[in-house]
């Protein structure tokens, strides 16, 4: 393989990684799990192993990122009380290995699409919230100790500052 050519390879993983940067912003500057680094080298290292194994004619590599990251993400959901946590930063991890694959396949139009379509979903936590603090209010959910469980995690970690 000329130089010319790992070169190319090299700026597409390079391209999946300033995506994966992209969303890790929203996650960092919104004080979640899986930021900026996480999520770079999460969507960087599916674009290169699914690369690699286009290189190689094995596009088997892509199915076992898909499994690698799902075992990846397991490790990212905990229970802590009544609440379950880290399951849209283990949904968000899958879906940036999957933009890694796009990228391997060089759909750079669509993996900037579902990029931009992914930080909108993420920020709609605010809304989602809206509607669970209504149905409580409404007495329809009988998750009310799980919505408290995470207000007190959120102010806890609003009063411990940036750093803390």
């Amino acid at each position: 393989m000329s130089v010319g050519e790992q070169t190319e390879i090299y700026l597409w993983i390079l391209f999946a990684f300033a995506l994966g940067a992209l969303v890790g912003l929203e996650r960092e500057y919104r004080g979640h799990e899986a930021g900026i680094r996480t999520s770079a080298l999460v969507c960087g290292g599916a674009a290169a192993f699914a690369l690699i194994g286009r290189q190689v004619g094995e596009d088997r590599v892509a199915a076992a990122v898909v499994q690698g990251v799902g075992f990846l993400g397991a490790g990212l959901v905990f229970q802590r009380g009544h609440s379950v946590r880290g399951v849209t930063t283990a949904a968000t991890i899958w879906v940036l290995a999957a933009v890694g694959v796009v990228v391997s396949q060089e759909l750079w139009f669509t993996a900037i699409l579902v990029v931009a379509t992914l930080i909108v979903l993420l920020e709609l936590a605010p809304v989602s919230n809206w509607v669970l603090r209504s149905s409580i209010k409404r007495g329809s959910v009988h998750t009310a100790s799980v919505f408290l469980d995470q207000e007190r995690d959120r102010s806890a970690r609003e009063k411990a500052g940036p750093g803390g």
